[in-house]
């Protein structure tokens, strides 16, 4: 299905029913209002002006839409933060954050946890069994504008109290972070300060425990919201919206908390974000990526144990990347067949109308401005609505051949210790993923310790901390494993095992790691045999008693095999992944497809997708005729088979 979100708070009340009835004809079955609309409901404390709602609410139900109701959360309102100055967050350097945007809050303040307990609670039982509302949202895009971690006087106390219930004394703390270097053994945790403004790096076990702590901050607040809203609206699921390449805190634990996952998506917005090439950017400009969007389905599809929606679909232009370019006709409909060829229960737009005023007047809507006149992704998703009428029944997503598992405290690891600047964990965790979808397959995320049964292809990108499931998991499965540099190199306080690199994962491989090097852009290494090409930004000299299947130059091992269990130790390149990685699959016995760089295809129940990213058209390698679409695919055009 599709949806939209709205704010009713932002237009004349004479508008709403209309608004309503052009949502229906355009094929738009979910609404999502309310998540920012806290000052509207309380413009002062304990006087509530709840009639608005219930009048859209009412409007909204009366024209056959569901809702999606928002916890206000995200936006403290005014009155509160002079209240309450203490629910502001801390930058780095030790600056409050203030009002006059969004997420201004902490989320170790003892008095934001109230005071969200409280409006969440109000909100519940207010609407919670409205027959409206299918479904809540809280909050909204944990972690956006680098919020997950604060750095204030509350994020301290709380910091302090989570040590004292993991390590129960100073002499465990101190031996956990070797703190007899440097002479920063403490007496008492009230000795401990936050890991910043020091004069060189902090410590890299407090920093990663700090990550860790502030991960867990997010997904209990996330837990308390969720307990509220299951209290007052049975029946009713309940989501939260992730954001893209936001890897600050563990999307898996909150989504232990959801009921399904959901995600903004902003395709061409991200190309700016994530660390391409210029010669890339300038490629994917105005069509994205084709692995952007998605990674993130097939991420948050994990992350919701299998149910995920689109909650924010980028409709047209946005307006907070550095350049933000339209769209190539077609490309809001292509996105939106991907997500749902992705699993995608439902793609949301952002919004139903473009805002002429504030910080996103620049970014489209389905409508222009103030107008009732659709923009060109309002008639592109009016057109796919019509092809879903008539293709029905998408299918249910089935276990794909091969899996990636996904962990952050290795994303956050290599942040604290990169040893070289460009060793980026959401980069090579993403490359990989291009380089299996480039090889035709399927791929699903799964985290560490996840059970691996049903895979026959399992790629380990970097897993820095292997924890006694994650490698249990690892040792149990039939699936062939391909670990990538790093694998195994620290344990869960941050330091080198005993028995060196790669720890516990030294019996899987046969390897024994002596040395690394972090290589400046421009020294490559070639690699040659059953997977050629080069290393580059990281390279590994290991010992080892496996199999080696390619060489380095100097005839060091890169590629090792050991039964199932392959390491390869380097960054590999774009032709080294691709080689390692269709190797592997032959393998596995699965099937691979080579398809162009800018084509994509994915499978869901008995269909068959292609997608083209690109200005050159491509002809389909697959039987029959499409039922969507033509064989030939045109530039940022899609296709569906059934099969």
């Amino acid at each position: 299905m599709l949806g939209v979100c709205y704010y009713p708070e932002h237009w004349d009340e004479g508008r709403w029913e209309l608004d309503a009835k052009r949502m229906r004809e355009l094929g738009i079955s979910y609404v999502r209002i309310g998540e920012f609309a806290w000052s509207r409901l309380e413009p002062k404390r304990n006087h509530f002006t709840f009639e608005w709602l219930d009048r859209a609410l009412d409007v909204l139900h009366k024209a056959g839409l569901k809702v999606v109701l928002g916890t206000p959360t995200a936006t403290p309102p005014k009155w509160l933060m002079d209240e309450h100055p203490e629910i502001a967050p801390y930058d780095q350097n030790g600056q409050v954050r203030g009002f006059g945007s969004r997420r201004h809050y902490s989320f170790s303040s003892q008095t934001w946890w109230r005071e969200s307990a409280r409006i969440v609670e109000i909100i519940a039982k207010r609407y919670g069994e409205h027959p409206g509302i299918a479904g809540w949202q809280t909050d909204n895009e944990y972690g956006c504008h680098d919020t997950t971690v604060s750095w204030g006087p509350e994020d301290l106390r709380a910091f302090r109290q989570w040590l004292r219930l993991r390590y129960q004394s100073t002499d465990q703390l101190n031996e956990a972070w070797g703190s007899v270097f440097w002479s920063m053994e403490v007496n008492s945790f009230d000795e401990v300060e936050l890991p910043c403004r020091t004069v060189t790096e902090p410590n890299p076990a407090a920093r990663l425990d700090f990550w860790r702590f502030s991960s867990d901050q997010v997904a209990a607040y996330d837990k308390m919201q969720v307990e509220i809203i299951r209290k007052h609206s049975p029946g009713r699921w309940i989501t939260h919206n992730f954001m893209g390449f936001v890897l600050d805190f563990d999307h898996f634990k909150v989504g232990e908390n959801l009921d399904l996952a959901s995600w903004d998506s902003y395709p061409i917005g991200f190309v700016e974000k994530f660390p391409f090439t210029e010669a890339e950017r300038n490629r994917w400009a105005e069509t994205s990526h084709p692995d952007i969007a998605p990674f993130h389905h097939d991420l948050y599809r994990g992350v919701g144990r299998g149910r995920f929606w689109v909650m924010e679909q980028q409709p047209g232009p946005v307006n907070w990347a550095p350049w933000n370019p339209v769209p190539k006709p077609g490309m809001v409909r292509l996105w939106t067949w991907e997500a749902l060829a992705h699993g995608a229960e439902v793609v949301s737009y952002f919004r139903w109308r473009q805002a002429p005023f504030a910080q996103e007047q620049m970014h489209a809507g389905l409508n222009l401005p103030g107008l009732d006149e659709w923009s060109v992704g309002g008639l592109e998703a009016g057109a796919v609505a019509e092809e879903m009428a008539k293709l029905g029944d998408l299918g249910a997503i089935g276990k794909a051949p091969a899996a990636i598992v996904f962990d952050y405290a290795s994303y956050w690891s290599t942040k604290i210790q990169p040893q070289g600047r460009d060793f980026r964990y959401e980069e090579l965790a993403f490359r990989w993923y291009e380089a299996l979808r480039r090889l035709g397959l399927d791929v699903d995320f799964v985290p560490p310790g996840a059970p691996l049964d049903g895979y026959r292809l399992v790629a380990v990108p970097c897993l820095m901390q292997v924890s006694d499931a994650a490698l249990a998991a690892l040792e149990n499965t039939d699936a062939v494993v391909l670990y990538g540099a790093r694998s195994g190199s620290r344990d869960r306080f941050f330091r080198i095992p005993e028995n060196l690199p790669p720890g516990p994962l030294a019996g899987l491989t046969g390897n024994r790691l002596t040395q690394l090097s972090s290589l400046r852009p421009g020294i490559e290494e070639g690699v040659a045999g059953g997977a050629s090409g080069h290393a580059i930004r990281w390279r590994e000299y290991l010992e080892t008693n496996a199999e080696v299947l390619a060489r380095f130059e100097n005839g060091d091992p890169a590629l090792t095999g050991k039964g199932k269990h392959h390491y390869l130790a380097c960054w590999p390149d774009e032709a080294l992944l691709s080689s390692t990685l269709k190797l592997l699959a032959e393998r596995a016995g699965i099937e691979v497809l080579d398809v162009p760089s800018h084509i994509r295809i994915r499978r869901r129940g008995n269909l068959v997708f292609a997608f083209n990213y690109g200005p050159e058209e491509w002809t389909a390698p697959i039987k029959g005729d499409p039922i969507l679409g033509e064989k030939r695919l045109k530039a940022q055009q899609v296709a569906v088979w059934r099969v």
